[in-house]
């Protein structure tokens, strides 16, 4: 049974304009920037029950595989849930669209096989407490797969990232923020990265801010030989 959380309000999370230029710019990016390939990469040979934290607009839908029984798809926005919930309907698994926020996970514990974050650790107010809900919802052994912003690697893109991030950007993005260390972030709560390779989006063309991502594969550690869940 899925239990829905007081602390997560059906809109908890409004930005009706950006929504609906992410909406737009999301599918552009698909086709034009090489986003879809990265997608079917990130979600390839997944299997069993899957929760996809910020699942916008639904694009990841279409990308998991036949192994996936079922996928939990949390959306605080308004606006994108609703496009969300229209994509599951074409989805080709079961996928359930809810609200939510990343801080609040309205789930059980240890309900599910995997769980997926596709740009979404940059926008969450508090990083640390939703990859601690992350994994708190992952069994033991069970896979995160991330796509995420990085800080860029040469010292003036990195420069410009920190600019943008402390004025206007994440007013302007729905609360990005593009020079977030995500795979540090994932190490510090818990996760084995088990793999991950840096990403440019477009992969060629003009270099913006948002280019630099990170993609990879972490996993929420097995408890230890001979001790319960739990114990310490």
């Amino acid at each position: 049974m899925q239990l829905r959380s007081a602390k997560s309000p059906e809109n908890a999370v409004h930005h009706p304009v950006f929504a609906r230029y992410y909406a737009r710019m999301s599918v552009a990016a698909d086709t034009t920037a090489g986003v879809a390939a990265v997608r079917a990469e990130l979600l390839s040979g997944l299997s069993g029950r899957v929760i996809e934290i910020g699942a916008g607009n639904g694009l990841n839908f279409a990308h998991y595989p036949s192994a996936v029984s079922e996928v939990t798809a949390i959306e605080p926005e308004r606006t994108l849930r609703q496009l969300a919930v229209r994509s599951a309907l074409d989805a080709g698994i079961p996928v359930d669209v809810m609200p939510g926020t990343a801080e609040a996970l309205p789930v059980k514990d240890q309900a599910f096989d995997a769980a997926v974050v596709s740009l979404v650790l940059c926008t969450v107010r508090d990083v640390r407490q939703s990859l601690a809900e992350i994994r708190r919802v992952l069994r033991p052994g069970g896979e995160l797969r991330f796509f995420e912003h990085v800080r860029a690697e040469g010292r003036a893109m990195a420069a410009t990232q920190r600019v943008l991030d402390r004025t206007f950007w994440p007013l302007l993005a729905g609360g990005c923020h593009t020079s977030r260390d995500a795979l540090t972030a994932i190490e510090a709560a818990g996760f084995v990265v088990e793999t991950h390779r840096r990403v440019r989006i477009p992969e060629s063309g003009v270099r913006l801010p948002t280019s630099d991502c990170v993609l990879g594969v972490g996993r929420r550690p097995p408890p230890e030989s001979g001790r319960p869940p739990g114990a310490h």
